[in-house]
């Protein structure tokens, strides 16, 4: 069966697509939210086993619940980058001090993730224990939700500080009724943007592509640029 695809529609896409943290009050309407869900069903997955569930959540009280969650989550990773000079190599180019302290402080509080409940909609993503490729089908799932939900004119942030903790893992599992024999991998918020952030830099082709062996350059020079990269 032949398809037809516009290919600079499909590049727009990827190249417009950015972690969206900032969003307005409208909410997704159920079409585009099902089409959300939709992109995510149609993920490969090893073995066809779709071992992905989508948990949708919209009330305020189970927003906020996630959104603190997140908070403590990235406020332990990022403290312990702090004391072990992780964040300094990070942040070694960005000289003005008080923007490397904004920055920190923004870090290690945890407020880079405690947005979430600005969202319209969070969907928890999680996978089933028995089936060993349901990392990765999960992350498939996850993104091709990101990409749908920008074709919509949507914004989205795909975050892991919710889970990356065992122990938080297990609290979010319990509050919102996840059973035994599926892991919860990550979140995701879905709304209108507020804020579309500026494009973030991304390593050339010609630094990460190689021909047969790792290292060697598969392109010479840089192919030209197909638009803008996002976060």
């Amino acid at each position: 069966m032949e398809t037809s695809v516009n290919k600079d529609a499909v590049m727009e896409v990827f190249n417009l697509r950015r972690s969206i943290r900032n969003y307005t009050d409208t909410p997704v309407s159920e079409e585009d939210l099902r089409m959300i869900l939709e992109a995510g069903r149609q993920a490969p997955s090893g073995e066809n086993y779709q071992p992905w569930r989508f948990t949708v959540v919209r009330d305020k009280a189970n927003k906020d619940f996630l959104s603190r969650m997140g908070k403590a989550g990235s406020g332990r990773r990022f403290t312990g980058d702090l004391l072990s000079k992780n964040i300094m190599e990070r942040f070694a180019k960005l000289e003005d001090p008080e923007k490397r302290a904004k920055a920190f402080r923004k870090l290690t509080s945890g407020d880079v993730s405690a947005f979430v409940n600005q969202a319209d909609v969070i969907i928890i993503i999680s996978g089933r224990l028995d089936v060993w490729d349901a990392p990765y089908d999960t992350s498939a799932a996850i993104e091709n939700m990101c990409l749908a939900a920008t074709s919509l004119g949507l914004g989205t942030c795909w975050v892991g500080a919710t889970t990356l903790d065992v122990r938080d893992e297990r609290r979010i599992n319990k509050y919102f009724g996840i059973p035994a024999g599926f892991k919860s991998f990550a979140i995701l918020s879905v709304g209108e943007p507020s804020r579309y952030p500026h494009a973030r830099p991304r390593h050339p082709l010609s630094e990460i592509v190689f021909r047969e062996k790792f290292g060697e350059p598969y392109y010479e020079k840089e192919p030209e640029e197909t638009g803008k990269k996002g976060e």
